[in-house]
């Protein structure tokens, strides 16, 4: 059985589905895992805090499924190191983040939709993975930076990848990957748009402007979100079947074609 120790910020209702999913997936016997804990960067007690019900939601979730939550807020936890310097900070939080998961064993971590830049030293004391929204070697970033990169670059795919964290932000070893084309079904009519408006205003305007809206964007977040989650699923199941050897990272796993099969079912 896989130990899967779960890091989340508990956002909103992506975070939900990845775990929700997951925990489904447990109990119908398709994924031989055992979530031992979750962890999150905030425990609603921050004055400061625009998705509180958000994260309540998700709280009420873990607590649910019979799950123990370990917190330790980010925006309480020393602030005035944090003022003085972000670094030592960084340090200092992973340093007692580790305190409090204590003995918990577990395999892996899964990072999904933690929204914390992960230490160094945790890095090096966990085996902990991350979905990061672009193929291997693709731009680094948020999801919104690396979609404007791929506009801006006229890309001709995308693809979402399940990576090992290391001292380098979004560049450890990639385990798994999906991919799916830029040019396909109805992207030339965006594209062609999406350069029209270009030529006339610039890209700078276009990004400030329309932002998110911008329907070539909108049109790759959404063939990009749908993947995240199956990518996941079948990276964890790999790993769990002993399919995919974390001890042995070769080239990455294309999982593309069983994404896009299952995709297709639910379709049906």
């Amino acid at each position: 059985m896989l130990r899967i120790g779960w890091f989340s910020t508990g956002r909103g209702q992506g975070s939900r589905d990845l775990l929700r999913t997951v925990i489904e997936r447990k109990l119908d016997g398709t994924l031989d895992i055992d979530i031992p804990f979750v962890f999150c960067n905030w425990d609603n007690t921050e004055e400061e805090n625009p998705r509180r019900e958000q994260r309540e939601m998700f709280f009420d979730l873990v607590r649910g499924f019979g799950i123990p939550l370990i917190t330790l807020s980010w925006k309480n936890y020393r602030p005035d190191l944090r003022e003085e310097d972000e670094t030592v900070w960084r340090i200092e939080y992973g340093r007692e983040m580790r305190r409090l998961l204590g003995d918990r064993l577990f395999d892996v971590g899964m990072l999904a939709g933690y929204m914390l830049w992960v230490d160094d030293e945790t890095c090096r004391n966990y085996r902990l993975l991350n979905l990061h929204p672009a193929l291997p070697h693709g731009p680094k970033g948020t999801w919104q930076e690396v979609i404007w990169k791929l506009m801006e670059d006229g890309a001709d795919e995308q693809g979402s990848m399940i990576h090992v964290c290391t001292e380098e932000w979004d560049r450890g070893p990639a385990l798994s990957y999906c991919r799916f084309s830029l040019r396909d079904g109805d992207y030339p009519r965006l594209w062609e748009a999406f350069e029209a408006k270009i030529e006339e205003r610039g890209l700078d305007a276009v990004r400030r402007e329309e932002g998110v809206e911008e329907p070539l964007f909108q049109r790759i977040r959404r063939d990009g979100a749908k993947r995240e989650l199956p990518l996941i699923v079948h990276t964890l199941k790999s790993i769990a079947d002993g399919d995919l050897d974390l001890d042995i990272l070769d080239d990455p796993v294309d999982l593309s074609g069983r994404i896009d099969d299952e995709l297709e079912e639910e379709v049906i």
